[in-house]
């Protein structure tokens, strides 16, 4: 069927009008997110749906996957089935020296969220009665980081204690079962059996958490450095609302991680939203875990530990979020 003159110019202005609604050549026609109990801000996206809302003119849909740890986030972005995904930043550093090609473009919080756990029976009061136990602990995470320089620290090494490698939530029921002595916890969960249980954190250091940050896949950033913007914009929107709502946060968790209202209190009574920059306090942070790291044989003598850090940390796209109006 041959169209008029007059249909197809019709059909032409019709498409033109509707070029505001649909993709542009090279677009994603979705992001995928990850949403996490130990990222409360990617709880408040995930549920406000402002991400959303903020790409619908652009054709584009949002997807969330759950992310049970730092190792399945940085294993779905070396897979390219994430875009963004939530991590520890002494975990991201690891990834990066292991050739995963991520950039951490934001921090979502700064948590005091692993310490190392065991039952009031096991008589382990201190890290140095972890000799010889049986420790639960998640590879390449941040409460795997934490105590590996928690033995370092007091004398011991990996070769001392026997680690048992589970993802976290099976690292909590095996202490719970009294498969293993020790834990090294993940908050919402550790804030769980403290309470509920009576577990003792018996061993703490704030200090040696590393900040919360959100990764992107390089291609991803190269490619679509907007899009990268928009998403931080959101996360930018979901900060100041959990600093204005601490309650409804609290809610929010409780709800989203099926936990009593308390321990979602105490976890993020541990948290603080601070500057979403990845800057100078993120940097050395990140940067003396590694350096430990290395000092521990988890890293190669011939990694340049301060490169990587500066090739994994990217402030750009943060500075320009947060300076818009």
């Amino acid at each position: 069927m041959q169209l008029s003159r007059r249909h197809t110019l019709a059909l032409g202005l019709a498409l033109l009008a509707g070029a505001g609604t649909t993709r542009a050549a090279g677009r994603p026609d979705t992001i995928t997110l990850d949403w996490a109990y130990y990222n409360p801000v990617s709880l408040v996206l995930k549920q406000q749906g402002w991400l959303e809302e903020a790409l619908k003119p652009d054709g584009i849909a949002v997807r969330w996957v759950q992310s049970l740890g730092s190792n399945k986030a940085l294993e779905f972005l070396n897979a390219g089935s994430l875009d963004f995904g939530s991590t520890a930043g002494a975990a991201a550093l690891l990834a990066k020296v292991n050739g995963n090609p991520i950039r951490t473009v934001w921090v979502y919080s700064k948590p005091e969220w692993t310490a190392l756990v065991t039952r009031p029976d096991t008589g382990i009061a201190k890290v140095e009665d972890l000799k010889g136990r049986r420790i639960a602990v998640t590879k390449g995470t941040d409460p795997y980081i934490f105590l590996l320089r928690a033995l370092e620290k007091h004398g011991l090494g990996p070769g001392d204690v026997r680690l048992v490698l589970l993802q976290h939530d099976q690292g909590r029921a095996a202490l719970e079962r009294g498969d293993v002595d020790a834990w090294s916890g993940l908050d919402p969960m550790m804030a769980d059996v403290e309470i509920q249980r009576g577990y003792p954190l018996f061993y703490r250091d704030p200090d040696a958490n590393t900040y919360g940050v959100l990764d992107v896949r390089e291609a991803f950033a190269a490619e679509h450095p907007d899009l990268v913007q928009k998403v931080l914009r959101a996360y930018e929107r979901g900060r100041q609302w959990a600093l204005q709502n601490p309650e409804e946060l609290v809610k929010l968790l409780a709800g989203a991680a099926k936990l009593p209202e308390p321990v979602a209190e105490k976890q993020l009574a541990r948290t603080a939203f601070v500057d979403p920059r990845p800057g100078e306090a993120v940097r050395a942070t990140i940067l003396a875990a590694g350096e430990a790291l290395q000092a521990g044989g988890m890293i190669e003598p011939d990694v340049d530990v301060k490169g990587k850090v500066a090739a994994l940390l990217d402030p750009s796209f943060a500075t320009s979020v947060a300076a818009a109006p």
